[in-house]
């Protein structure tokens, strides 16, 4: 029996499929999944509406309680996938002070792709092409040795298979 818990951040863009693919890891290795939507501010979920990208004084508290989050399920001893932009190596280091082995998923894809989703997407706070262009100006990609970069044109199933083969490498 395994006696590490694993704490994994599935990062990208909006559009990059961080929710649906967070899902799916969290199911494939039992582990809970939380989305890091569910845990921004009214102040922020209200500007990013309004098609205004939040700044780094908007992203402090809320990646300060996803750090507490990775933690808490640390300490326990649980498995935890959240679902989290992460654009900039800062924000992942924040993250780090709370899980510092933690596994990173980077789901990467072109513009034309990432926009396409966005607007196929149902009700969102996310609100369209000028915030993707703002995201992907402030994107940090992550190196080969932080993050498994996978592309999005992959099928969910060879996302999850792919990033299972590279948690078993680690």
């Amino acid at each position: 029996m395994e006696t590490t818990s694993h704490c994994i951040l599935v990062m990208g863009v909006s559009g990059s499929g961080k929710s649906h693919i967070g899902r799916d890891v969290a199911a494939a290795i039992g582990a809970d999944f939380i989305d890091a939507d569910d845990h921004h501010s009214p102040t922020s979920i209200a500007k990013m509406s309004r098609g205004e990208p939040l700044n780094d004084d908007d992203r402090e508290g809320w990646l300060a309680t996803l750090s507490d989050i990775y933690r808490r399920y640390g300490n326990e001893g649980r498995h935890v996938v959240i679902g989290c932009s992460a654009l900039k190596h800062h924000y992942r280091d924040v993250l780090r002070q709370g899980a510092p082995e933690l596994k990173i998923l980077y789901l990467h894809g072109s513009r034309e792709v990432l926009l396409q989703r966005l607007n196929t997407r149902g009700s969102h706070f996310f609100a369209g092409e000028h915030m993707l262009d703002s995201q992907l100006a402030t994107l940090e990609p992550p190196t080969a040795d932080e993050a498994c970069r996978i592309d999005i044109r992959e099928s969910p199933k060879a996302i999850v298979e792919q990033f299972e083969s590279y948690l078993r490498l680690e």
